[in-house]
């Protein structure tokens, strides 16, 4: 991480500005708690498609800018996501009804590890809870972003859902 980095970079406030625009826009109902001190754009919604047999996914997103991402802040932050999505839940897990999380870091100073680790694979909580962690780095050249695009075995039939959400939110 970089020692001498204080706070989000102006190129990292204008992506979670932009984000939140996007959520807003794709009918999410939007929040804004804290987490370690770092305020956090938070979107929800819910969508429930016949080809799903009729359960509901619920979706959370979760974005925050950070001085710097590593494999342990990311691992946190996804904890705490997966935790706070948990908390807002509605309906019974499991029956009929899905979770899946999208968190977020925002950063100039994304360490290679942090963004391996986050395109690896999903996290699973209790297995009601997956979590796709995404690594976003702002830099004046650009935006890189990094996230788990594969299949998963539980909520698997969700995938190509979450995929486009995640494509959305997280150009």
């Amino acid at each position: 991480m970089n020692p001498h980095a204080t706070g989000p970079t102006a190129e990292a406030a204008t992506y979670l500005a932009a984000l939140q625009e996007r959520l807003t826009a794709d009918g999410c109902t939007l929040t804004s708690p804290h987490w370690n001190d770092h305020p956090v754009v938070a979107g929800y919604r819910s969508d429930r498609k016949v080809r799903w047999f009729g359960t509901k996914a619920e979706l959370f997103v979760f974005a925050t800018a950070v001085p710097a991402i590593d494999t342990a802040t990311l691992g946190d932050f996804a904890t705490w996501s997966m935790q706070y999505a948990k908390s807002l839940r509605g309906g019974i897990p499991g029956a009929r009804n899905a979770a899946l999380v999208l968190p977020a870091l925002v950063s100039g100073d994304v360490r290679p590890e942090a963004a391996q680790w986050a395109a690896q694979d999903a996290r699973i909580l209790d297995t009601t809870l997956i979590s796709r962690p995404i690594t976003v780095e702002t830099v004046p050249a650009g935006i890189r972003t990094t996230m788990y695009r594969g299949r998963t075995l539980w909520g698997g039939m969700f995938t190509s859902h979450v995929l486009e959400k995640a494509a959305l939110y997280f150009p």
